[in-house]
């Protein structure tokens, strides 16, 4: 079972320790749990009722009214809170309710409204990457477990998925970007973003997806023949392996050039080949593709 601190429980709903400790006290709205040694500790079920509370109480409703109400009738009045129209913290307290629920179909609909009304991009700026990084706080502190990533990445790769397709497809012969994730990456929805943004900005795009060995890359780039390869290093390598990876593309590259961005590739004292382009973040690769498009 997953425990947690009244200092978790403030981090991961943003009220304060002692506002916390207000709404015990006079509306027992959470019981806490103690230790043989008298400290206090939360359940998942408990941070669950706290971030009920807060959507409710930040729009509107007394805490003393929402102390009376039955834990159906919180769920009821949860459900209308689907609307774009919510302040920032409550999208994110929503979007989390609906995550540690395994909750699809809200889940699901927040972010169409965004992306029908806001768009993809912003949608990605202002709701998904701030989501993202409170899930990260969250798994930190226990309350995410692998099924709650999964459920997240799946849906949002199966939006981003819908708009990629939405856009027309660049038919001239040579693709000009071609991009993957090698072994051991994890930043698919990064990689598919990245698919969107270049397709969106009239590149043509070949994706080899994730986990593509070396020998791969070398046989795409001799295929195609792209102007640009683009990859993504944030997982751990030495400095010779990621110097001979990066010679490698490079040398098969001829005029093309090798775009990387990540971790890894920005803070790697290794000798750049001149055709190999490192990024910062993704504004900056934003900017090369709207550039170099």
């Amino acid at each position: 079972m997953v425990v947690y601190s009244i200092k978790d429980m403030e981090n991961l709903s943003g009220v304060k320790a002692h506002t916390i400790r207000i709404w015990e006290k006079r509306y027992e709205i959470i019981k806490p749990k103690r230790t043989k040694t008298n400290i206090r500790y939360y359940t998942d079920e408990d941070l669950r009722h706290l971030l009920n509370v807060c959507l409710l109480y930040r729009n509107g409703l007394k805490i003393s009214k929402i102390a009376k109400l039955s834990q159906d009738e919180i769920k009821e009045r949860i459900s209308a809170f689907t609307k774009i129209d919510l302040d920032f913290e409550d999208q994110l307290d929503a979007l989390m309710l609906f995550i540690l629920d395994l909750d699809s179909y809200n889940f699901s609909k927040v972010l169409d409204q965004h992306i029908d009304q806001i768009g993809l991009e912003r949608t990605m700026d202002e709701v998904i990457y701030p989501l993202m990084d409170k899930i990260a706080f969250a798994w930190l502190a226990g309350s995410f477990q692998g099924v709650h990533e999964s459920f997240v990445t799946q849906i949002i790769k199966a939006k981003i998925q819908n708009q990629i397709e939405g856009l027309e497809e660049e038919t001239y012969y040579k693709p000009k970007y071609l991009i993957y994730l090698t072994k051991g990456e994890k930043q698919e929805l990064s990689l598919l973003y990245m698919h969107f943004l270049l397709k969106k900005n009239k590149c043509k795009v070949v994706n080899l997806g994730y986990d593509i060995a070396l020998v791969d890359v070398i046989s795409a780039i001799n295929v195609t023949k792209p102007k640009n390869v683009f990859t993504i290093f944030n997982e751990e390598i030495n400095s010779n392996s990621f110097q001979n990876y990066v010679n490698q593309v490079c040398k098969n590259l001829e005029d093309a050039n090798f775009i990387l961005t990540g971790y890894q590739a920005t803070s790697q004292n290794i000798k750049w080949p001149k055709n190999a382009i490192v990024l910062s973040n993704l504004k900056d690769t934003i900017e090369y593709i709207q550039t170099n498009k």
